[in-house]
């Protein structure tokens, strides 16, 4: 998967395919909130990912508190979003609802 950073047009278009994502106020990553029943499920939401992120090798900035999973996707080494962002981003949405 490519490291481009995608236009704005093609942002808009990705997002759109997204549910619970948005634009972060940077207007160069997506954010989401993931809310869980549990500390436990939150947690094991979070190993799921890591073991995706790491095969993809491309990692969420993110954070846990109790039940709450908070997450910003963006490609540093691109200085904005590419196609790795949302490919991360339907993987956690499979996860968060499988």
């Amino acid at each position: 998967m490519t490291r481009e950073k995608l236009s704005k047009e093609a942002v808009a278009e990705a997002l759109a395919g997204l549910d619970g994502w948005s634009l972060a106020r940077d207007g160069g990553s997506i954010a989401r909130t993931f809310t869980f029943r549990s500390f436990s499920e939150a947690f094991a939401f979070m190993t799921r990912v890591a073991l995706a992120a790491e095969k993809m090798d491309h990692h969420p900035d993110w954070s846990n508190v109790y039940k709450t999973v908070n997450v910003t996707l963006n490609t540093h080494d691109a200085g904005g979003l590419t196609a790795l962002d949302f490919e991360l981003a339907k993987t956690m949405d499979r996860y968060f609802g499988g």
